[in-house]
């Protein structure tokens, strides 16, 4: 057997939270859970064979509980919505303000915080998990009934491949991605700013200080966002430009290069020798160095968190896209349900 499960927590409600573990032939495994379809763990060998976790998490399910969007599947819109409302055919929609002015993630009741149902389990060389949900129509003033179905599968070349699909009764948005924090060591409590990052995008979407787009995009030629060529995520981290310093790291949504399933970056540590190729048909990528940690969040082993001892790459579509009608965008219709794909595929050198 490829796939196992096993108990995860409890809710305060009562209600029992499994886990799933997928396993492939090349000693790479998957732990899942259908509470907020969570990546709870990701082993995948380094150049010596060995095993490691390169994603960051909890011991228990009740440090998932409230606002941690730890390796959570987050919507119905990712990213932020800007000064959490925006019209659909003339309906305005007030969202959640959870993000200062701002709505984050699908606000505090989004998607993160459910528990989905297993709706297929696929045993074999390249296991798979798929969770649903039904989003009812209003929730958190998101309009019409959204039916979710994200699907994780672990092929036999160390790939995870994430497909997400929604389908609506009403128009509305639906702006998937998972929220992984990847450290390729896997050693949790290393930094990640020896990590060095391509990213195949030569725009990023300026912002003002809250992180809502202004419409404009801005050339990453000549600044500290510019990851063409590659380079160590910690090289520029420091960088005097404002927004840099405000947010403590990269915290920036890149405009993907490229149409379709296409390479988007490549991470790699240089220690373990693992390398992570993310492939998406999104038009962008959030780049997140996890710049602040809560003093209450804890490690798998026990130990606080601590900033820039992760990364994120949260394919998506652009920040506050339902406002902006210039950027590349597409709302979920009757008939017309979204269907995306992110790949994370793990290798050696």
């Amino acid at each position: 057997m490829s796939i196992s499960e096993a108990v995860f927590g409890t809710l305060p409600n009562g209600t029992e939270v499994r886990s799933y573990t997928l396993q492939n032939r090349t000693g790479a495994s998957l732990t899942v859970t259908p509470f907020g379809c969570r990546i709870l763990r990701l082993l995948v060998p380094d150049k010596n064979g060995v095993p490691g976790d390169v994603v960051l998490g909890h011991a228990t399910l009740a440090e998932y509980l409230g606002g941690d969007f730890q390796g959570a599947f987050v919507g119905r819109y990712a990213n932020r919505i800007g000064g959490a409302r925006m019209r659909i055919d003339g309906l305005i929609c007030v969202l959640d303000q959870n993000d200062g002015r701002n709505s984050l993630h699908g606000g505090r009741g989004g998607f993160f915080q459910v528990l989905f149902s297993v709706k297929e389990t696929v045993d074999g060389d390249e296991p798979s998990i798929t969770f649903a949900y039904t989003s009812p129509d209003g929730e958190e003033s998101y309009p019409g009934t959204l039916q979710v179905e994200v699907r994780y599968t672990l092929t036999e070349r160390s790939e995870l491949v994430i497909d997400y699909r929604g389908e609506t009764d009403k128009k509305t948005v639906f702006n998937p991605t998972n929220h992984a924090f990847f450290n390729l060591s896997g050693d949790c409590g290393k930094t990640v700013r020896d990590t060095a990052l391509t990213v195949r995008a030569s725009h990023v979407t300026e912002v003002r200080d809250d992180l809502i787009p202004t419409g404009k995009l801005l050339p990453v030629e000549g600044t500290a966002l510019d990851f063409r060529a590659g380079k160590s995520i910690g090289r520029d981290i420091g960088d005097a430009d404002p927004l840099m310093v405000k947010c403590g790291g990269y915290d920036h949504n890149f405009c993907l290069d490229g149409e379709g399933l296409r390479e988007a970056a490549v991470a790699y540590d240089p220690e373990s020798g693992r390398e992570m190729t993310v492939l998406t048909d999104m038009p962008g990528m959030q780049l997140y160095t996890m710049n602040r940690v809560s003093p209450v969040q804890k490690n798998r082993d026990g130990t606080p968190m601590q900033p820039h001892t992760a990364f994120c790459l949260e394919t998506q579509f652009y920040p506050d896209s339902p406002n902006r009608p210039e950027f590349p965008f597409r709302y979920v219709e009757p008939g017309k349900p979204l269907v995306s794909r992110t790949v994370y595929r793990f290798s050696v050198k």
